[in-house]
C-alpha cells in the first residue's frame, strides 16, 4: 500500500467512525510557521470535520523563516496537506530542485554533486555504482556525476518532470523545491483557515496540566483566555513551551559530531536565472547555503560560536552574498540534538520544539511531514496508551539519528586541515552506527540501506566518493561474470547526456508550469 493510499485509508475510517466520549476532538497546536501551519493543513485535511483543530501563534513571536529548501518527500507532503503543486509553487515564489552542490567539503577547489534519483538506468542485475567502482580509473569513464540525469540537468539549467514509466532513462531522476518560508506558511495558513481551522492571536503565559494524569487541559494567553483540547501538538519552535518546558523533558546534544552551534541568514536580490540545485559551500567556520527563488536568493552561515563571533560570520556572509542584502541579517542560536522523547503525555512535538539537525541536506521540513505521518498511523484516544507513545519515539529517535549520521558524515570525510574545525571533524570518533557504515563501505563499497533510511544508496555513495573516501575494492562478484560494465557504463552515460541536453531550461518550465 503506498503512503497516499494510506492517507485515503485514514480519511475513510474517520469518515466511518462513530462517536465516542474517548476519541480526540480537539487538537491544538502550539506555533505558527512551516512547522504549525503544514500541522494543520495535514490534519484538516485527514480529519476533516471530526475534529476542531485550533492553533495558537503570536505575530509578535517571530519564527525562522530565513528560506526552505527541501527533498522529494516534500512531494508526499502535499499530496498529506492536499495542497496544489501549481498554486503552491506560484504562491511561494518556488523553484525546483535536483539536488546539492557541495562545494570545498572533500578539499578546497573541489566540488561534487549529491543528486535526487538513482543512477541512471541500472543494466545490469549488479549495481550501476558496483560497476563504476571497478572501472573508475579508466579512460572515458568519467566521475560518479555523469551517471546521473539529475547532475547533468542541475549542471545544465534544465528541468522537465521525470517521466513515470519506469524502463525509460528519464524516470531516473526525482526533485524537489526551494521556495520562502514565510509565505509558505501564509498560503498553508489561508487554506487552513478555508477548512475551517481556527486560529487564536496572542502569546501563551501558563500550560495547566492536569492533577492526577500530568496531561495538559489547556493553555492559557496573556488576556486570560484559555484554549483547551484533548491533545497538543508543540511546534513552539527552539523554546518548545509545551513538551521541553511545561512537561520538562530533557534534550540529548549531538554537538560532539555537529560543531555548528549558530547560523545568520539574509535574503538578497539576484539579477541571475534561477539554478535548479541549492548550494553548500564549506568556509572557515562552517558552511553557507545558497536557495536561488524567483524573486531572491536565500544565504546563510551556518558556524560554530567557538571559532567564530556572530559579528565576523554576519560580515563574512555579507561580503559573499551574490546580489544586494534584501533584509537585515538574522542570528539563530541552537544546539544539534532531540528531546529525549517527542510524544508525552498528550503532548507531541514537532519541527525545532522536538530537536535540531542543521539544515545541510534540507531535512527539516521532512521530518515534520514523517513525524505527522507517525502520528496518523497511531492515532490516539483522549488516553494517548503509553504502547503507542512508546512505538512512536522509538521510530522517530531512529530515523533522526539515521540522517544525523549522514550529516556527520559530511564533515567526517573532510580532507581540509586549513582551519580548526575542519581538523577536529577530521580527527573525531563518530557513532559506532556510523562508524559500522563507513567500515562496510570501505570493504567493497557496501551500501547497506533499510526502510529505516531516508538517503538511499546514491546519497551515501555521493558524499563517499565526492569526499574522496574510496573503498578498498568493489564487489566480487563482478570478478565472477563477463566483463561488459565498461560498454554498459560508456552507453549510460551517453544516454543520460543526450537526456540532459534535450530538457528545456529550468526557467521556461518555471514559466510554462506557473503560467507568467
Amino acid at each position: 500500500m503506498t503512503a497516499l493510499s494510506r492517507i485515503r485509508s485514514l480519511q475513510s475510517a474517520v469518515d466511518a467512525a462513530t462517536p465516542g466520549t474517548d476519541m480526540i476532538r480537539r487538537i491544538v497546536i502550539v506555533g505558527g510557521g512551516s512547522a504549525g501551519w503544514m500541522t494543520a493543513a495535514a490534519l484538516s485535511h485527514v480529519l476533516g470535520s471530526a475534529c476542531q483543530i485550533t492553533l495558537v501563534e503570536s505575530d509578535l513571536i517571530g519564527t525562522v523563516g530565513v528560506g526552505e529548501a527541501t527533498i522529494p518527500t516534500i512531494r508526499l507532503l502535499n499530496q498529506t496537506m492536499g495542497v496544489d503543486e501549481q498554486a503552491f509553487l506560484r504562491q511561494t515564489q518556488g523553484t525546483f530542485k535536483l539536488g546539492i552542490e557541495f562545494v570545498d567539503w572533500g578539499k578546497q577547489g573541489h566540488r561534487y554533486f549529491h543528486p535526487f534519483g538513482a543512477l541512471g538506468v541500472q543494466f545490469d542485475p549488479i549495481p550501476v555504482h558496483q560497476h563504476f567502482l571497478k572501472h573508475r580509473l579508466d579512460k572515458g569513464i568519467g566521475t560518479l556525476d555523469d551517471y546521473s540525469l539529475a547532475c547533468q540537468a542541475a549542471r545544465l539549467g534544465r528541468f522537465t518532470f521525470p517521466s513515470t514509466h519506469p524502463q525509460q532513462i528519464t524516470s531516473s531522476y526525482n526533485y524537489a523545491f526551494h521556495f520562502d518560508a514565510t509565505l509558505y506558511a501564509q498560503y498553508l495558513r489561508q487554506l487552513c483557515e478555508a477548512r475551517g481551522v481556527q486560529r487564536v492571536e496572542g502569546k501563551i503565559t501558563q500550560v495547566h496540566l492536569h492533577p492526577t494524569s500530568g496531561f495538559v487541559t489547556d493553555v492559557e494567553i496573556e488576556d486570560g483566555r484559555q484554549v483547551a483540547g484533548d491533545f497538543f501538538i508543540d511546534c513552539s519552535g527552539f523554546s518548545s513551551l509545551l513538551l521541553g518546558q511545561a512537561l520538562q523533558v530533557g534534550y540529548e546534544s549531538w554537538a560532539t559530531w555537529l560543531p555548528c552551534d549558530r547560523a545568520v541568514a539574509v535574503p538578497c536580490a539576484t539579477t541571475d536565472l534561477p539554478a535548479p540545485y541549492t548550494r553548500s559551500t564549506a568556509l572557515s567556520a562552517g558552511w553557507q547555503w545558497t536557495i536561488p527563488l524567483r524573486h531572491r536568493v536565500g544565504n546563510g552561515y551556518v558556524f560554530s560560536s567557538s571559532i567564530l563571533s556572530e559579528s565576523q560570520a554576519t560580515d563574512t556572509l555579507l561580503t559573499r552574498l551574490p546580489g544586494q542584502a534584501a533584509a537585515e541579517p538574522r542570528m539563530l542560536k541552537f544546539t544539534p540534538g532531540r528531546r529525549h522523547k517527542v510524544w508525552e503525555r498528550n503532548v507531541l512535538a514537532l519541527g525545532l520544539a522536538s530537536g535540531f539537525l542543521e539544515p545541510l541536506e534540507s531535512t527539516s521540513l521532512h521530518l515534520v511531514h514523517s513525524g505527522i505521518a507517525l502520528f496518523l498511523s497511531l492515532f490516539p484516544d483522549k488516553h494517548c496508551h503509553e504502547v503507542l507513545r512508546r512505538e512512536y519515539n522509538q521510530r522517530a529517535a531512529l530515523e533522526m539519528e539515521r540522517i544525523r549520521d549522514f550529516l556527520i558524515l559530511h564533515y567526517k570525510l573532510t580532507q581540509r586541515s586549513d582551519s580548526e574545525i575542519w581538523r577536529h571533524c577530521a580527527a573525531m570518533s563518530v557513532p559506532d552506527s556510523l562508524a559500522h557504515r563507513m567500515e562496510l563501505f570501505k570493504r567493497g563499497g557496501h551500501l547497506q540501506i533499510d526502510h529505516h533510511d531516508l538517503f538511499g544508496t546514491e546519497s551515501w555513495l555521493a558524499v563517499h566518493l565526492g569526499q574522496g573516501h574510496l573503498p578498498e575494492s568493489c564487489s566480487h562478484l563482478l570478478n565472477m561474470r563477463p566483463a561488459h560494465g565498461q560498454t554498459g557504463l560508456n552507453r549510460l552515460r551517453h544516454e543520460l547526456h543526450a537526456a540532459a541536453q534535450a530538457m528545456p531550461r529550468h526557467t521556461d518550465t518555471l514559466k510554462h508550469f506557473l503560467d507568467f
